[in-house]
């Protein structure tokens, strides 16, 4: 009992640890990491009960509780379907489930599926090293797990991007049943318009895994996928999103075609792949997209200004950030090749070490076997502009790094100007600090 004891109280005490380390003292930029709102955290503190219940069974063609297989369920159905409705309303889709884990469980659900409505194994994707999400990846789920083939998208090293004309020749050749776009290192629109035409030629269902841009696709910052072409956006909940841990998948199952793929996507989900689904978090899901209906125009749009504004004073100041004629970015994040600095894992740990959060990525023309210590950075402004930076504050942001970079100071000395910095921006903004101002702004409209 005494060393289950002593590891009982070491987790508590680590987890305390955490809670002042990263949310008090730290600045955090990586790119796949969101910041709830003070309302949405207090919805998920009022569903303990929701938290603990089940609800498995089949759903309807616009999303809704069909049948369940447990009792106690009327006010859960009722949860569930509001919540479905809800991002149905934000995003302007006819069908969304709101049952699944997370981004990847997403993934794995929507690729399964229209794997069976397509009879067709090969999925073309944006290749890992320029950007790709690893479950879309042969290495990762979409290969190991669903034995998908997959075969990589024409990728554009200089306009970081997807090559439209060439990926068509390969979405001809290859006549796969399913296309997709989006990713992880994810700087620009993808060439949705551009190549739905060839997929339809081919007979492929069309995805965007948009974990990384649906808050700033919600704010009408980036692309709307749904708009043009996509037939189904896959998601996670918590990156530009701000919303709890989760996922997501919306569409418009607006022919036969597109109906039979929801029915495969809904059966991917359950039975295949999820019993509990988590419910817990759905209250609070429905509180941020609200937040992203109100607040979200401004939010995504000063998220992006602040990720360019960094690219440009980045790179004003001796740093190679990638995209430079294209104005670094238009989503959440810039790449760093900081090679000439001493590589991607040298300088993400002593940033981390002046309490500065980000993360070491593969640049699209560095090698593959180079995972450990890749050529880049991949920075995220999501945050911290949550938290109410604007322009200024960023470039003084980009002055400490710049520090770190290139030696001026050691990373302790800069610690305690990030400490006094984070002190300036330690509460939340574009969102409510309460589920009741979110029910006065309701009442008001």
């Amino acid at each position: 009992m005494d060393n289950f004891s002593s590891l009982v109280n070491d987790l508590i005490d680590a987890t305390r640890k955490h809670e002042q380390y990263r949310d008090k003292e730290c600045i955090n930029m990586i790119a796949s990491e969101g910041l709830k709102s003070p309302a949405v955290n207090q919805m998920l503190c009022f569903s303990h009960d929701l938290a603990c219940r089940y609800a498995e069974g089949e759903n309807d063609i616009a999303g809704h509780v069909k049948k369940r297989y447990y009792q106690g369920q009327k006010y859960m159905s009722q949860i569930e379907n509001h919540a479905t409705d809800i991002m149905k309303s934000l995003f302007k889709s006819d069908w969304a489930d709101v049952r699944l884990v997370s981004g990847t469980h997403a993934n794995l659900a929507t690729f399964k599926g229209l794997s069976l409505a397509s009879k067709n194994n090969k999925m073309v994707v944006t290749p890992l090293s320029c950007g790709a999400h690893i479950s879309h990846d042969y290495t990762g789920l979409a290969g190991n797990i669903l034995g998908l083939d997959n075969i990589n998208h024409v990728y554009n090293i200089d306009e970081f991007n997807i090559d439209p004309d060439k990926s068509a020749y390969v979405i001809r050749a290859a006549k796969p049943g399913i296309v997709t776009f989006g990713g992880s290192l994810f700087l620009f629109p993808h060439p949705v318009k551009e190549l739905k035409e060839v997929c339809n030629e081919v007979g492929a269902y069309v995805a965007y895994d948009a974990s990384h841009v649906l808050g700033l696709i919600a704010g009408g910052q980036f692309q709307d996928p749904l708009r043009e072409g996509a037939d189904f956006i896959t998601s996670s909940t918590h990156k530009t999103f701000p919303g709890p841990q989760g996922g997501v998948v919306m569409g418009s199952p607006t022919t036969p075609a597109l109906e039979k793929a929801v029915k495969k996507i809904q059966f991917a989900i359950f039975p295949l792949s999820a019993s509990s689904t988590h419910l817990g978090r759905l209250p609070a899901l429905g509180i941020a997209a609200l937040e992203m209906k109100i607040f979200g125009a401004d939010l995504a749009k000063q998220i992006v200004k602040n990720a360019q504004t960094a690219g440009q004073y980045l790179y004003e100041n001796g740093v190679k950030v990638l995209a430079e004629k294209k104005g670094f970015t238009r989503s959440h994040q810039i790449a760093v090749d900081i090679r000439s600095y001493g590589g991607g894992n040298k300088i993400a740990q002593t940033l981390e070490d002046a309490n500065i959060i980000l993360n070491k990525n593969l640049l699209p023309y560095d090698n593959q076997s180079s995972k450990e210590d890749p050529s880049g950075l991949r920075i995220g402004f999501q945050d911290i502009t949550r938290r109410g930076m604007k322009e200024s504050d960023i470039k003084h942001l980009c002055d400490l790094m710049l520090d770190v970079i290139k030696e001026k100071r050691k990373p302790a000395q800069v610690k305690e100007d990030v400490l006094l910095l984070k002190k300036e921006f330690c509460g939340v903004k574009y969102g409510f600090q309460n589920v009741e101002e979110a029910l006065n702004c309701l009442n008001k409209a």
